[in-house]
């Protein structure tokens, strides 16, 4: 089943989508560290996010986790150049450097744990380990690999 098709089946439900940003809205390089701005979109990824993003019922989230406090800035302005329709009160980067010793994947399942509207909640992320914890840590989570967006 494509994207498309996955939302569409969500029609007459209010749904929070939380996408991840390197490795599926913007290309990461394994254990190398690139000045955020040079990160090349994944446009065909963005563009069908885009889209989504005027169905009355989505509510489209980042949430990214950066080594250091500068990245959320750089995160922030690349969002802002490829992806503005995510608004910013939606953006959640989360800074290792505030929370030190804690994994990506901890952080997002901490975060996503606290959600309690009534409403789906869907994870879109590249990471098996995140998609892993996520999958223990918390429940009634749609989680989504990044390949969904290819059909």
């Amino acid at each position: 089943m494509n994207f498309k098709n996955i939302i569409n089946s969500f029609n007459d439900k209010k749904v929070k989508i939380f996408v991840d940003m390197d490795g599926v809205l913007a290309d990461y390089i394994v254990e190398k560290i690139i000045d955020y701005s040079n990160k090349r979109p994944l446009t065909n990824n963005i563009k069908l996010l885009k889209e989504i993003s005027n169905n009355e019922n989505i509510d489209l989230y980042i949430l990214s986790v950066s080594r250091t406090n500068k990245g959320v800035i750089d995160k922030n302005n690349w969002l802002d150049k490829y992806a503005s329709f995510f608004k910013k009160e939606n953006r959640i980067i989360i800074s290792k450097e505030e929370n030190l010793g804690l994994k990506s994947s901890e952080l997002k399942a901490n975060y996503l744990k606290n959600i309690k509207d009534e409403c789906l909640v869907v994870l879109i992320d590249d990471d098996p380990l995140v998609l892993k914890k996520v999958n223990e840590e918390c429940s009634n989570i749609i989680l989504l690999k990044d390949c969904v967006f290819v059909d």
